[in-house]
């Protein structure tokens, strides 16, 4: 299998890396972070090597390692560090990738450039993560909006958090995708937890 998937999100600090490492384990997938923003604790690559018991050889080197955390374009120009767009390309791997972006959707990878921008060449389905709490609805339908006037395929939204049925189904009717799941928030967050309830929350066969 050498299915390739991109997971973005409606915003930041949302749950998409914890997403991520969840899809990562429960396919059998190798992992690519490509632009890190923010080195002052864990990376993503290493919280999803910790929560999804992801072997190190699984987990690709990023791109770029920006130290500021900060949208990745202000980023690199408080590194001193120039991103050239088109050389970010997908890695070839053995099996599945999961590719997490930075933050939301139209965050700028450049002063040019956005992930959405970056997804649409890669022409990968993407998985949108958004949270269930107010605000949602809007944030999700713009990000949907977003992807789409690029062409590029969305194979459906992953909720996080608590349960928000009539928030969930309105996404899904009027963003016109499908809700692929939802994971709850975890405490504690284990990666054995993570395990269970993600299996039990999404199906393999919809990625």
């Amino acid at each position: 299998m050498n299915t390739r998937i991109v997971v973005t999100g409606t915003d930041t600090d949302i749950g998409k890396t914890v997403f991520a490492a969840g899809l990562t384990s429960l396919l059998g997938a190798s992992y690519w972070k490509p632009v890190q923003a923010g080195l002052g604790g864990e990376s993503d690559s290493e919280t999803v090597m910790r929560l999804g018991d992801v072997l190190p050889g699984r987990i690709l080197a990023e791109a770029w390692r920006l130290n500021t955390p900060a949208s990745p374009h202000h980023a690199a120009a408080i590194d001193g560090v120039t991103i050239i767009p088109e050389e970010l390309n997908v890695p070839e791997v053995d099996g599945p990738l999961v590719i997490e972006g930075s933050g939301g959707v139209l965050v700028p990878l450049t002063r040019t450039a956005t992930f959405a921008d970056i997804f649409a060449r890669w022409e990968l389905p993407v998985v949108l993560c958004a949270r269930t709490r107010l605000g949602t609805i809007n944030h999700t339908l713009l990000s949907l909006e977003a992807l789409r006037a690029r062409n590029v395929p969305v194979l459906g939204v992953a909720f996080i958090g608590g349960a928000e049925p009539e928030t969930e189904s309105i996404v899904c009717e009027i963003g016109r995708t499908r809700k692929l799941g939802r994971l709850p928030m975890l405490d504690p967050l284990t990666p054995a937890a993570l395990r269970q309830v993600f299996t039990a929350a999404f199906s393999a066969d919809d990625f």
